[in-house]
């Protein structure tokens, strides 16, 4: 079961990011090694072409990853991402994007999840990624 809640995860996230924006991604569930974000639309987020750049997707699956390496170890913010590969699937819809991320290991030292994105109302998957964190031993928490 998860050790932190959607509020508790955005509390550590403005004490440890205070530079964070506010509106920056909505936590929308958080369950047993399952966690889902919202990430509003914004015409910054697009790149040439009228698209939502990949960077700003990459930045999406890393922090839904991290959310949900929170939420089942409990606020331990030195846990890094040690490897994040993403395959861009389609264009996303100028839309909201949602991320659910899945964690398939959690062990003592890494994590590796999954992360699905899908623009708001959409079922075509615009992204899949493979995310590893790193999670620090007791004696750096």
């Amino acid at each position: 079961m998860p050790i932190m809640t959607a509020e508790q995860i955005d509390a550590l996230m403005r004490e440890v990011f205070p530079a964070m924006p506010e509106d920056f991604y909505r936590i929308e569930a958080v369950a047993d090694h399952y966690v889902r974000v919202r990430m509003p639309y914004r015409e910054d987020y697009l790149r040439p072409g009228g698209t939502l750049s990949g960077p700003s997707l990459m930045t999406l699956t890393d922090t839904v990853m991290y959310y949900a390496v929170l939420a089942m170890i409990g606020p331990q913010p030195l846990a890094v991402t040690t490897n994040l590969n993403i395959n861009f699937m389609r264009r996303p819809e100028p839309a909201d994007v949602i991320a659910e991320c899945r964690l398939l290991k959690l062990g003592a030292r890494l994590a590796v999840g999954e992360v699905s994105m899908y623009s708001e109302g959409k079922q075509d998957m615009v992204a899949h990624a493979t995310c590893t964190y790193s999670i620090p031993p007791p004696d750096k928490r």
